[in-house]
């Protein structure tokens, strides 16, 4: 019918037909074409493990794999392609290979961010097969590369007068040959000194160069380097970081002028002092460096050029000598203004005063002989020279003998001269104390020789203390306390440790490094101080770290000293409260005391303070419920009772004092367990003035009646007994009833006519007393009912009933009508009773709660059909027991 409706769908249907009959008879569809290279395209990231699935060329290209001949795949370019993957030459199934796959070596010229491609020729064989297939494996990157600077030292020379906001271009920036985001992102740097700050600038190819702004005046005089490192950091998750020292050289420009020491200076010259003699030593100093610090020195204009003659001065050391023979008759003083040159400066001006005085005998001669190291005049000694340790020696000349000279020290310092032993015009200059060169650096002296005649000659002297590595460096404070909050990202700074070594030169470089007890994860930089921890701290698991730092400095012996470092973990809020159980169950009797103690919920937060303060609330049943907010208790603010409701189920919610509060929820379930609070409720019959009719000729053994009670509480104190404890007609043993069931039945022979009445006793098993009900069970033993208002006189008459001397466990009667026994089994019987019975409430109990929410709906419809059902039934009871029982008056 649809063909005839649409023949050219019926043609086609067929040539699918005939496709279809292909596609199961040939190895492949009839689409196929095999004159073509079918290609593949498969992307993986780089370095993969060995074995990582990449693709199955079988299943791609829908291969049917049940032909014969199998197909098989060959890689023909194994050197290069089979170097990365591996091929199943049956499945065609691609892998890679042990040679992990990078990016970056496979195809290093893709800087440009092109894909890296991977292409292979796969040869399906066998030859009526034959098939090229191209396969093109795009290799993603990944970040696998850390940022590196192309030296491990950067140096930046920026002059000392750059303005601020001036841009400095680094040009050693760093490389990373991860693409895109991997790539380098941006520059930090670890310190700035509040000096500088870094700026990044991308190129229109992408680069991005970092640039030093300079943010503060600049001053070499002040600090003449800033030695920091330079981080890179790329943009991966988490990034990788790449660091080079950057070491930032202040240049010098002359923006000092000379200044001299003393700018007036005195000197006392004796007539006949020979040439050359040394007379004063003028000193000028430029805070700058270099060819800007070059000083020198020249006489003013105002001084004649017949005294410069006199007097020289060389013009690099300052030094004045005697360069003439002084005329004493013409002149006895002079005047020298001695200006000292800077570049671009405006000279210093020093006056030296010289006082010439009349010699009538030659004034006494010094020679001096040096026993510590001296060239031109400037004299060496150690800062590690004891005291009293000798210098020079000075000898006293040309003097008569009787002619007696005093000779001292002019200057200051721990130095003395003095007469050496008993040697006449010998004396010695020597220290009197220890020198410490972090003190003074040098010292000039003045050795004074005077005759009787006030006749002095003054020999000059310099003295320089040698460095010596005798400082330890000194830690700006011995206890570096840090805090720090938890949950830090990895690489934190946390200070920058700072210690001085007054020594000079590499005896005065100090380097950082930790002590053994130092935790792995702190890192300090050697050169700067500045520490770092490289990973996230948390303070639940350590809250304090304590360790040494210890600073070297480079003199010979090395000399060091330590500090103590403190890392105080600040707490997060970062934990939830936690609760000792995943929910919590409480027994409790029913009718406990309200605001009694169920139970105690135990919760714990393992932050500090206020993050870890919880506080409980009750999110449901708190009309009925409270709990201790601090404590956890759990009370009742009423007495509970099982019969009215016997599980409770709460939801207990934690919560922290954190900003924001975290909180956790717990459910508690109370179960009340039954107490004996209720006496069994006789059902049957409805009072004590019910009776029964019951014929005269009832056989003994027959069912007369029953007794029947329950009781609202469970387990055994559920249980219940049923005994006759009086009765009021009939022999003794005339009726026996069931302690279990209830049921009376007739044992003698009823002999005469009239009302007989039982008391009846229904006891339970509660414990630690049983509790119990009365019910009075009355027989009219006659034919008819022909009176009532005759039974019922009976009925309310009162009369003393005789006790039935048998407890309610008596066995049944055996021999005779008045003897009884004990019948032992009936304990072990009533006992398996009430475990069956247990055992068969708990699985309908938990049935129930089960299929009660599946079958909601079906239980309602069958509960409307049930209950006339039940009606009927009892209805029937009813019926029956009206055989035997008139109803009540």
């Amino acid at each position: 019918m649809f063909n005839s409706r649409h023949p050219s769908l019926s043609k086609r249907g067929g040539i699918w037909g005939l496709c279809i009959i292909l596609l199961y008879t040939s190895p492949l569809s009839c689409f196929a074409n095999f004159s073509q290279a079918k290609e593949l395209i498969y992307k993986i990231k780089e370095g993969l493990p060995r074995g990582t699935f990449i693709g199955a060329i079988g299943i791609d290209l829908n291969l049917d794999f049940t032909v014969k001949p199998p197909f098989l795949f060959n890689l023909p370019q194994k050197k290069v392609s089979g170097q990365y993957v591996n091929l199943n030459n049956t499945t065609g199934e691609l892998y890679t290979s042990a040679t992990e796959i990078d990016r970056e070596t496979l195809c290093p010229d893709n800087s440009d961010g092109q894909g890296c491609v991977l292409s292979l020729d796969v040869f399906l064989l066998p030859q009526q097969y034959f098939q090229l297939i191209k396969v093109k494996i795009f290799i993603d990157d990944v970040n696998d590369n850390r940022p590196k600077f192309p030296v491990d030292e950067i140096c930046m020379f920026v002059p000392e007068n750059t303005h601020i906001n001036a841009r400095y271009a680094v040009e050693q920036s760093a490389v990373d040959p991860d693409l895109g985001l991997y790539g380098v992102q941006t520059y930090w740097l670890v310190n700035d000194f509040g000096m500088f700050t870094l700026d990044v600038e991308e190129n229109e190819g992408g680069e991005l160069t970092p640039f030093l702004i300079v943010i503060e005046v600049l001053d070499r005089e002040t600090q003449a380097e800033y030695i920091t490192d330079i981080i890179a950091e790329d943009g991966g998750t988490p990034p990788l970081l790449g660091a080079a020292t950057l070491k930032i050289v202040i240049t010098d420009v002359n923006d000092n002028c000379p200044q001299f020491t003393e700018s007036q200076m005195n000197v006392t010259l004796h007539g006949n002092t020979t040439k050359g003699a040394h007379l004063a030593r003028l000193h000028a100093f430029d805070h700058d460096l270099g060819a800007n610090a070059q000083i020198s020195y020249a006489y003013s204009e105002r001084v004649p050029k017949d005294t410069r003659s006199l007097f020289h001065l060389d013009r690099i050391t300052g030094l004045i000598k005697l360069a003439g023979k002084i005329d004493t008759g013409t002149a006895t003083f002079y005047k020298l203004t001695i200006l000292a040159n800077g570049p671009g400066c405006i000279p210093a001006v020093a006056t030296v005063s010289v006082h010439i005085i009349k010699v009538v005998t030659g004034p006494p001669a010094v020679i001096p002989r040096y026993i510590a190291p001296e060239k031109d005049g400037v004299v060496t000694i150690k800062e590690s020279e004891p005291a009293f340790s000798p210098i020079a020696f000075f000898t006293v000349k040309n003097i008569d003998m009787n002619q007696r000279v005093n000779c001292h020290l002019e200057g200051t310092g721990p130095f003395r001269i003095g007469p050496y032993q008993l040697l006449k015009n010998e004396y010695l200059l020597e220290t009197t104390e220890p020198l410490d060169y972090e003190k003074t650096q040098e010292y000039e002296l003045i050795v004074v020789a005077k005759n009787a005649r006030e006749l002095i000659i003054k020999t000059f002297l310099k003295v320089q203390v040698l460095d010596e590595n005798d400082n330890a460096p000194v830690f700006q404070q011995s206890l570096v306390e840090i805090s720090v909050e938890e949950n830090n990202p990895p690489n934190t700074f946390l200070t920058q440790l700072k210690a001085t070594d007054h020594d000079s030169e590499g005896r005065g470089e100090v380097i950082y490094l930790l002590g053994g007890d130092a935790p792995g994860i702190f890192i300090v930089d050697r050169v700067t101080g500045v520490l770092t921890v490289t990973t996230s701290l948390d303070r639940e698991e350590k809250e304090t770290y304590r360790f040494i730092v210890r600073a070297v400095d480079q003199g010979t012996p090395r000399r060091e000293t330590i500090a103590t470092v403190v890392v105080s973990v600040q707490d997060r809020n970062d934990n939830s409260p936690r609760f000792i159980n995943k929910d919590f169950t409480f027994f409790v009797p029913e009718n406990f005391p309200g605001y009694g103690e169920i139970g105690v919920l135990s919760v714990a937060d393992a932050d500090a303070e206020e993050n870890g303060w919880v506080a409980l609330s009750i999110l449901n049943g708190s009309d009925i419920f409270m709990i201790d907010t601090g404590r956890g208790a759990l009370r009742a603010k009423t007495s509970l009772d099982r019969e009215q409701q016997g599980t409770y189920q709460l939801w207990i919610e934690a919560v922290d004092g954190g900003e924001p509060a975290l909180s956790s929820i717990t459910m508690v379930t109370v179960l009340l367990l039954d107490v004996n609070d209720n006496p069994p409720i006789v059902l049957f019959p409805q009072s004590n003035q019910s009776y029964m009719l019951v014929l005269p000729n009832t056989l003994p053994g027959t069912s007369i009646t029953e007794v029947y009670a329950v009781d609202k509480d469970t387990g055994m104190n559920a249980v219940i007994a049923y005994s006759i404890i009086k009765r009021k007609g009939g022999e003794p043993g005339s009726f026996a009833i069931d302690p279990e069931t209830g049921n009376i039945t007739l044992k003698r022979e009823l002999s005469n006519r009239g009302l007989y009445s039982l008391l009846v006793k229904v006891t339970d098993h509660g414990q630690p007393e049983p509790l119990y009900s009365t019910v009075m069970v009355n027989f009219f033993v006659n034919e008819t009912v022909s009176n009532e208002s005759y039974i019922q006189n009976l009925l309310t008459r009162e009369a003393e009933i005789e006790v039935e001397e048998r407890p309610w466990y008596k066995g049944q009667m055996t021999e005779g009508p008045e003897r009884y026994e004990l019948f032992p089994c009936q304990p072990v019987l009533i006992a398996l009773s009430v475990t069956c019975l247990g055992l068969f409430f708990l699985v309908v109990t938990l049935t129930s709660y089960i299929c009660c929410k599946r079958f909601k709906k079906q239980r309602k419809k069958r509960s409307e059909v049930e209950i006339p059902l039940k009606m009927k039934n009892d209805s029937m009871q009813v019926v029956n027991r009206k055989l035997r029982q008139i109803s009540n008056i």
